[in-house]
């Protein structure tokens, strides 16, 4: 059984939510919040196996809620339902940790995006993933001074930002997959990241 913690400031949003979510066997809705600050007493209480949170809430926001729970519990599965996809708001919650991002138009999407979350995917819906390159490549090269990286690093983080595969990049670089599979993976623990979509944030956050 799924425990889920529902926070959305508008209640018809939240009834209806648990309303769907509850007419699956495997789900259960462990409590129901209005805002980031209810997010997070309710979250401390409840201990859900996963909190589906909206954005933009009064007196503190998803991304403000999602921001103080996950320090204090980085295993804290987070997912974002939202009418927004503004990409100040994409770039935040991947920046921060979210386990996915989809919009509240694909309510048939929400319980399979749960289900995937809860099983260890990150899930962004196809209006948000469409959006990540363009979002990389607004501001130019990034700023890679700070960071003890190799030419041949760069190089990989850049072929990972643009969405190929260690297949393509193997080919692109005529490389092993298995090289850069190892590339990828030193790459994450020298920057503390821990998957490919962040890598992808990492490199535009730095431009």
């Amino acid at each position: 059984m799924i425990s889920v913690l529902i926070v959305d400031d508008d209640r018809l949003v939240s009834s209806s939510l648990k309303t769907i979510l509850e007419a699956d066997p495997l789900i259960h809705v462990a409590g129901t919040g209005e805002s980031g600050r209810q997010a997070l007493v309710l979250y401390r209480k409840l201990r859900p196996d996963l909190l589906l949170m909206d954005i933009r809430m009064d007196a503190m926001t998803g991304l403000e809620a999602a921001s103080i729970l996950l320090p204090e519990d980085p295993q804290a599965k987070i997912l974002f339902l939202t009418t927004f996809s503004d990409d100040e708001y994409i770039i935040e919650a991947l920046r921060i940790g979210a386990k996915g991002y989809i919009l509240k138009q694909n309510f048939e999407s929400i319980v399979p995006a749960l289900k995937a979350v809860y099983s260890g995917q990150r899930v962004f819906g196809d209006a948000i993933v469409s959006k990540i390159p363009a979002l990389i490549k607004q501001t130019g090269q990034p700023n890679y001074e700070p960071f003890d990286l190799s030419k041949r690093e760069i190089t990989i983080i850049e072929q990972v930002a643009s969405g190929r595969s260690n297949r393509e990049i193997a080919q692109q670089l005529f490389l092993s997959e298995g090289t850069v599979r190892n590339y990828i993976s030193s790459i994450l623990e020298k920057l503390e990241l821990r998957d490919r979509t962040q890598l992808a944030i990492f490199y535009y956050r730095h431009q």
